[in-house]
């Protein structure tokens, strides 16, 4: 691996290339290992009283603010080495590091003389390194949230089930980077957060798609379709993802959100996602049912023995 060069840390995202299936494999495990940790933090900030939601506050806990507590008893030294773990995973780098003046009111506006704005959405601002590689850096929003994820209430007559975005957690922020490697996107590593909260993300470029282009037919095959009647969402393509034993609403896969690799294949490079929360399914048998039949035969229609178009 090479160092970043903004935080001379070791990565394996570097320009427009591609990583080996050692290499992703690994990149990945960095991505659990981090989530991982997080929640062990989680579960340590709660056994001394600490709230963790929003999780802004573990997420950007300074390791010498537990250093005299550590040895107070054994929850306190389980927070305090939690923490450990998870900055070790997710240090904290200041924006100067990365060239953005650090006084500043907007200091993505004005720019950094080492990267170039290429862009920005609603969640971040990306720019581009000399070498290629794109930094992505996600904003903190009110309330200690961050990024965006999918809140799910009740439908009315037609539908069973909405997912209405919603503002995200920095859990929900590393789960959907986790997601986006899942189906075979573009290398995607987490690189920092800094003393604002803002968490900066490396990518690998990729070539942008016409902004016209549908996307419905090029999603990736592990995408499955969502009977209307079960579950709307309104954002693009939205669609059930199985992945490590859960279950997922992946959406907003239009073409601002995925570009063409060096190798011509179609990669993902962002997306909105969110745990389906099954418990609250229990009510509905319909789609319950369907959930277990899909999860074998990805083409289960809406009853069992029915075809869809029959109904």
């Amino acid at each position: 691996m090479q160092a970043d060069p903004f935080t001379r840390r070791p990565s394996r995202v570097h320009g427009s290339l591609l990583l080996s299936a050692e290499d992703q494999a690994a990149l990945q495990h960095d991505h659990d290992r981090r989530l991982e940790a997080l929640a062990r933090l989680s579960a340590a900030a709660e056994g001394v009283g600490f709230g963790t939601d929003p999780d802004d506050d573990l997420v950007l806990s300074a390791e010498d603010g537990l250093s005299l507590l550590a040895g107070a008893d054994a929850v306190w030294a389980e927070l305090d080495a939690a923490l450990a773990e998870f900055r070790s995973l997710l240090p904290v780098v200041p924006l100067g590091s990365f060239g953005f003046p650090e006084e500043s009111e907007d200091p993505f506006g004005e720019g950094s003389p080492r990267l170039r704005r290429i862009g920005s959405g609603v969640e971040a601002s990306a720019f581009q390194s000399e070498d290629g590689s794109i930094y992505k850096f996600f904003l903190p929003r009110e309330g200690g949230r961050i990024g965006g994820s999918f809140s799910f209430v009740r439908g009315g007559d037609d539908v069973a089930w909405m997912a209405e975005a919603s503002l995200g957690s920095y859990r929900d922020l590393l789960q959907k980077l986790q997601l986006i490697l899942a189906l075979g996107g573009m290398p995607t590593e987490v690189v920092a957060v800094t003393p604002e909260g803002v968490l900066v993300v490396k990518q690998s470029w990729g070539e942008r798609l016409p902004e016209d282009t549908d996307t419905s037919t090029l999603l990736p095959s592990e995408l499955i379709p969502i009977p209307a009647r079960f579950l709307r969402a309104r954002r693009d393509h939205p669609r059930l993802f199985f992945w490590k034993g859960g279950s997922w609403l992946v959406a907003d896969l239009h073409a601002k959100n995925m570009v063409r690799a060096v190798d011509r294949t179609l990669r993902v490079i962002d997306l909105l996602a969110a745990p389906l929360p099954i418990e609250r399914f229990e009510a509905d048998p319909l789609l319950r049912q369907w959930l277990t039949r899909v999860r074998h035969d990805p083409k289960a229609g809406v009853l069992p023995d029915v075809a869809d178009e029959d109904l």
